[in-house]
């Protein structure tokens, strides 16, 4: 897909369309994280769908559930 931006006032906009915000879990309230390689942006939705903080969570609960058995392992 090939997009153009957009002027929104002194800025440049990018619009993103219904279809694809739903592919991504996203809406118009939806924070992106935003990272550049010099010369690509990757947009990443964050907030209740971030995957990072999923992750984080169920890391937590793994050595919550699992301390016991970490430790003996780690022995």
């Amino acid at each position: 897909m090939i997009k153009k931006l957009t002027r929104h006032g002194n800025s440049s906009a990018l619009v993103i369309e219904r279809p694809v915000l739903e592919l991504i879990g996203a809406d118009a309230e939806t924070s992106f994280e935003i990272v550049t390689n010099g010369r690509s942006l990757i947009l990443t939705p964050v907030g209740k769908n971030d995957p990072r903080k999923d992750f984080r969570a169920a890391i937590e609960e793994a050595e919550t559930r699992y301390e016991s058995v970490f430790r003996k392992l780690a022995k």
